[in-house]
């Protein structure tokens, strides 16, 4: 058990750069802070420091092979931990970052290979959160950062989320409040000449084709699992899965509404986490609005699957979402987050 400092950043604050700052010092001295992006809130270690990089995985209980994403704040630091950077790999960066996108490309070996997972590969990308940039600028060094939560539980978009499940496994907390998009990084293999995206995230299929015309997805987005050693983070593992069990209900109002019935019946006390228009349809006790439009749905959806605890409710049902934009990554987190799948 270690004390955790918590830094409070506020929007005008008069001490914002002495927090980062020591913030930053503890980073650069090995430890691990957890800290905000736009996405979700990152536990951060030197990237360059194998013991330091190992408090991330002893903190999350995060499985070792499970490959790390390293944070920095430039495009020429981006290119100082890669190599045989395909002419396209630019024409992205220069688009989207910084923003909610990583790039997975042949490591030069910089990055500890605890990082790497052992892969020839690394996936590096630069955040947009002024607060991110800022700590990543004042470090000066490659900050490896998965989420901030115990591993397997639902990301975090707040610092209060962050705190239940690391307060005292960690040396520090940079609360600068919610995060944005809601959830984690497009991650993009860019080893081949074809662009592949091996995580849907923030940024969307539609909006990578507008710059570099053919993208592909890898097949093993459509399978639960992936046997083989995972190329990038959310690729192998469960994730995102919440206190209790969830069931993802495909059909709209009308099967949610019976499943619910079916339920209560048999005694089970039952949370709906869904949009606003569908929850408007049912009749239900306990439930969960996670906005109308699918962006809202995003930046809510992991504090909706942590609010619902066991003792509150048996089993959760939530409803489906349209693949488009970033509707494809609130599904694929939604299947790895359930247990069930009930269609028409």
């Amino acid at each position: 058990m270690v004390e955790t400092k918590r830094w409070n950043i506020t929007k005008n604050g008069t001490n914002n750069e002495k927090m980062i700052i020591e913030a930053g010092d503890l980073l650069k001295v090995g430890e691990a802070v957890a800290f905000p992006t736009e996405t979700v809130y990152g536990l951060g270690a030197d990237a360059t420091n194998h013991e330091a990089v190992s408090k991330i995985f002893q903190a999350k209980g995060r499985p070792q092979d499970n490959p790390l994403i390293a944070h920095v704040a430039t495009k020429e630091q981006l290119f100082q931990l890669v190599k045989a950077v395909p002419s396209y790999v630019e024409e992205l960066v220069d688009t989207f970052s910084p923003g909610p996108i990583t790039y997975v490309l042949p490591s030069n070996g910089t990055c500890a290979d605890n990082v790497t997972a052992g892969l020839t590969t690394v996936g590096v990308r630069i955040p947009s959160h002024p607060v991110a940039l800022k700590l990543l600028k004042t470090c000066n060094i490659p900050i490896a950062a998965p989420s901030a939560n115990l591993s397997g539980k639902p990301s975090p978009t707040t610092a209060v989320h962050v705190w239940e499940d690391l307060n005292g496994k960690i040396a520090g907390l940079v609360d600068a409040g919610p995060t944005g998009v809601g959830l984690e990084s497009t991650v993009i293999d860019c080893t081949q000449d074809i662009p592949v995206i091996l995580r849907p995230g923030g940024i969307s299929k539609e909006e990578l084709e507008e710059v570099v015309g053919k993208v592909m997805v890898d097949p093993a987005l459509q399978s639960a699992e992936a046997n083989e050693k995972p190329k990038a983070p959310g690729m192998k593992y469960k994730h995102y899965a919440p206190e209790v069990p969830m069931w993802l209900i495909d059909g709209g109002s009308e099967k949610m509404q019976i499943t619910y019935n079916q339920l209560i019946a048999e005694g089970k006390r039952v949370g709906i986490l869904a949009n606003r228009n569908t929850l408007e349809k049912l009749n239900v006790e306990e439930k969960i609005s996670l906005g109308e439009s699918l962006e809202e749905v995003a930046a809510n959806l992991y504090d909706g699957l942590r609010k619902f605890k066991q003792g509150d409710v048996d089993i959760i049902l939530c409803d489906t979402y349209p693949e488009i934009g970033i509707g494809q990554a609130v599904m694929n987190r939604l299947r790895k987050a359930a247990s069930r799948y009930i269609a028409e």
